[in-house]
């Protein structure tokens, strides 16, 4: 994709692409690692575009490239090893971009290819706020499609890297991946340490001219007129360099330049996939009603087309924008990364005029890396996902990357004081400023979280995390009263804030490099709370209190459902232990009469197993306990909180049922009884009321068996009606044997106060033979065992057979014997 001005492929480029077929993979690599050591940049020119390409992909998803996404040092050691060593800041890969650089050859990269916001304004002809883009945008040339960006080859390089974790989703993957071991993750670490340094300074790059060191990126004039977003002001770079030749151009002006790009760039392909006016306008109510309207309409399609107005404005406002799990722990990894580099801050001098003549261009960046570059694009992505991730367990991804920004002094150089007592550690007043500042991320996030986790399945020991994770965070010391004292700077009165002042001090993207003008040092804290806030959400925003009335009622609500579920792990614990307890060696073989009702009223749990179970108890309680200390809740709420969901118990005390009221038709749902049964919390004990004989057919049982076995009982019960009668009427031990294996007693009593039931099986009323059980897998299983061992040990069938019936005949009789000894005969 280079430009109009390259040269047709050369042969030197048909020789690489032919070695891609024919020769194995470490080869190649040291094929073309000779020949960017041997060969000048004019004939490297011509095969770079090609080479980006054929490592990270087609910018399509066609090409995959060398897959790094899916290479692991564990399944493929030796490709990892070398890929790796490749693409290693000092590695051939790099030496051929530093190569190119020094020549200042410039690459094409389509626009269309670009995040949207990017993408629409450069096709309207607006200019990005983002100094990436300045100078860059070119028409296309004679015949040619769309817009494009001329990028020096450092750029292309890293424009390929970032885009291809969005582009290549399709991959194919022949084993299980972990994206944290992968080569591409590997590679953004180390990119991040080479070029954003937690200690000392950035490596210069290595130059081919002993003399001289590699030009930064000239000023090029823009072949397109454009309008710009905001105000336009030098970068970093452009300040330092200004009066001096490109060629001997200062060693920190390169090192500020290639980190300022790469984290302009991985920003920009990775966070910037909605804009500040498109979020904005999404928090519209009018837009909200517009874009609901529009997926009501969906449903009903099949009877009507959905309103023309409402389908505009889902495309106007809503994006398809839908992140992937690998996506969010990449950016987690640079978030965690940009905390660590901005804490290694050196300590300001005492006095400002040493500042202005110490302080590196490295350390300027580190002073305002986070809020110019980070802040508003982390906050926009961290709003789509909280809003449209699915309601599972991969959202603990998202969660863990939130909470990481939320917690700078997790990765500040400083160690904690040794303590002999585990107690955790209280958040220095230090970081006052930094939560002020970002008064959302934490407020206004938790809210949603708090939505999201109304909504989730608490029983379940992942969802159950989350919500531990979550509260032990904001339970830090000293970390609650700090969000209260930004809330509370933020709703102080204003005096005089003029409108367009918000939007202006908080806005550091706009103009684009982070070395614009300075804005005067404001030192009224509660101006900065509302910027901060008025700049990500609008000036009509309105802002629910995290220690309010509403959100601390959703906080109650949220309490009453880790109460309810842990009731309901309880509740499955105890259902497990019984069903163990009462299991014995015949009701394996399913030889105990059948239950009435056959239904099973379990949860996913009960294959997780008791560990689980009890893990997720644990959760629970911490989350509540810590919930507790956010808010203060006292003790006289969480027992009338538990006394609340005790109600429902069942007479066993065990079984809860959905919440409902009482009306003259009966019991009626309530919207948390609704909650309760889709989410499996509770339900309703459902029984079946017929005849046992005449239930469904079960997937455990063989159907043709079923109704095999049936029409033989009923051959039975009819011939020998009479004789059963007799038998179960006698009040001696045998009379009692029989009524107990050949009645149902259970039946018999719905029966009699059930006018419905009473007449459709008035002739099953008496003792009868059922043989269903026969019809299971596992007995029929069972049965081939038995034979299989008889068979072993010469017993033969016929004796096989005595020994079954013999053991059933006297399994029955000890279940009579305990079960109907004490029991007077019913006439």
């Amino acid at each position: 994709m280079a430009g109009p001005h390259l040269q047709q492929p050369s042969f030197l480029l048909a020789t690489l692409k032919a070695d891609c077929v024919n020769k194995p993979f470490a080869q190649r690599c040291r094929d073309l690692e000779t020949v960017i050591e041997e060969l000048p940049a004019k004939e490297l020119h011509g095969i770079f575009p090609w080479l980006v390409e054929s490592i990270f992909g087609s910018l399509d998803g066609i090409i995959v490239g060398w897959n790094l996404r899916c290479l692991q040092g564990r399944t493929n050691p030796n490709e990892y090893s070398v890929a790796l060593d490749f693409l290693d800041p000092s590695g051939p890969m790099m030496k051929l971009v530093y190569k190119l650089q020094a020549e200042e050859y410039r690459y094409d990269f389509p626009v269309s290819y670009l995040p949207g916001p990017v993408k629409a304004s450069i096709q309207e002809q607006v200019l990005p706020e983002c100094s990436l883009y300045h100078n860059k945008v070119q028409f296309p040339s004679s015949g040619g499609l769309g817009l494009n960006l001329a990028l020096n080859p450092f750029e292309y390089y890293m424009f390929y890297f970032a885009i291809s974790l969005i582009t290549q989703k399709n991959s194919p993957v022949t084993h299980h991946v972990s994206p944290s071991n992968s080569a591409y993750f590997i590679l953004v670490d180390t990119y991040l340490k080479c070029f954003l340094p937690t200690e000392g300074s950035v490596l210069p790059p290595p130059s081919s001219n002993p003399g001289g060191a590699i030009p930064s990126p000239t000023p090029r004039s823009p072949a397109v007129p454009f309008s710009s977003y905001g105000m336009h002001h030098t970068s970093l770079l452009k300040r330092h360099i200004a009066h001096q030749p490109s060629v001997n151009a200062d060693p920190a002006s390169q090192e500020i330049w290639r980190s300022e790009t790469l984290l302009q760039i991985f920003v920009e392909m990775w966070l910037h996939h909605y804009s500040l006016e498109m979020y904005q306008k999404m928090q519209s109510p009018h837009v909200k009603l517009e874009v609901l309207h529009y997926r009501l309409s969906i449903s009903s399609k099949h009877h009507g087309s959905p309103a023309q107005s409402s389908y505009q404005a889902l495309h106007a406002y809503q994006e398809s924008f839908k992140p992937t799990e690998e996506h969010v722990l990449v950016v987690r990894l640079l978030v965690k990364h940009l905390h660590a580099f901005s804490n290694s801050l050196k300590p300001e001098p005492l006095s400002p005029s040493a500042h202005s003549h110490t302080a590196s261009p490295l350390e300027e960046f580190k002073r305002v890396v986070i809020p110019r570059f980070v802040q508003e694009k982390l906050y926009i992505f961290l709003q789509h996902c909280f809003g449209h991730w699915p309601l599972d367990a991969s959202f603990r991804a998202v969660l863990e990357m939130w909470l990481s920004y939320l917690q700078p002094w997790r990765y500040a150089p400083e160690k904690p004081p040794q303590s002999t007592e585990p107690l955790p550690r209280s958040v220095s007043e230090k970081w006052a400023a930094f939560i002020q500042e970002n008064l959302l991320m934490y407020t206004k996030l938790f809210v949603g979280f708090l939505n999201r986790a109304l909504r989730t399945d608490l029983v379940s020991p992942k969802n159950a995390f989350m919500v531990f994770r979550v509260a032990k965070v904001f339970a830090q010391p000293n970390l609650a009263e700090m969000i209260l004292k930004g809330e509370q700077l933020f709703l102080e009165p204003e005096l005089v804030i003029p409108h367009r002042q918000h939007r202006l001090f908080m806005s550091p993207t706009l103009g684009g490099s982070f070395l614009s003008s300075r804005s005067p040092a404001v030192t009224d804290a509660s101006f900065k709370v509302k910027s901060h806030v008025y700049s990500l959400e609008g000036q009509d925003f309105q802002y629910k209190q995290m220690f309010g009335t509403e959100v601390r009622n959703l906080v109650l609500k949220l309490a009453q459902l880790i109460c309810q579920a842990q009731q309901t792990a309880k509740s499955i614990s105890d259902h497990s232990a019984e069903t163990m307890a009462s299991q014995s060696f015949f009701s394996w073989f399913r030889f105990t009469p059948s239950e009435a009702n056959g239904s099973y009223t379990g949860n996913d749990l009960d294959e997780i197993g008791q560990d689980s179970i009890k893990k997720t108890d644990e959760y629970l309680e911490k989350a509540l306990e810590y919930l507790c200390q956010i808010f203060k809740l006292s003790e006289a709420q969480l027992t009338q909180m538990m006394m609340k969901c005790g109600t429902a118990q069942d007479e066993n005390g065990k079984k809860q049922l959905p919440d409902c009221i009482a009306s003259e038709n009966g019991l009626i749902l309530t919207p948390l009884g609704r909650y309760q049964i889709i989410n499996g919390l509770r339900r309703f004990e459902l029984q079946y009321q017929g005849d046992t004989e005449l239930q469904p057919i079960r997937s455990y049982e063989n159907a043709a068996l079923v109704r095999l076995l049936f029409r033989l009982s009923s051959a039975l019960n009819e011939r020998f009606a009479d004789q059963m009668e007799v038998l179960c009427s006698r009040d001696d031990f045998v009379g009692r044997l029989c009524r107990y294996h050949l009645t149902n007693p259970q039946l018999i009593q719905k029966i009699r106060y059930s006018p419905v039931v009473r007449g459709r099986t008035s002739q099953n009323w008496g003792p009868r033979i059922s043989l269903r059980f026969l019809a299971s897998y596992r007995t029929l299983i069972s049965l081939l065992m038995i034979y299989f061992l008889a068979s072993w040990f010469y017993v033969g069938p016929v004796g096989c057979t005595f020994i079954i019936l013999t053991g059933y005949f006297l399994y029955a009789v000890i279940m009579t014997f305990f079960f109907e000894a004490w029991k007077p005969h019913e006439h």
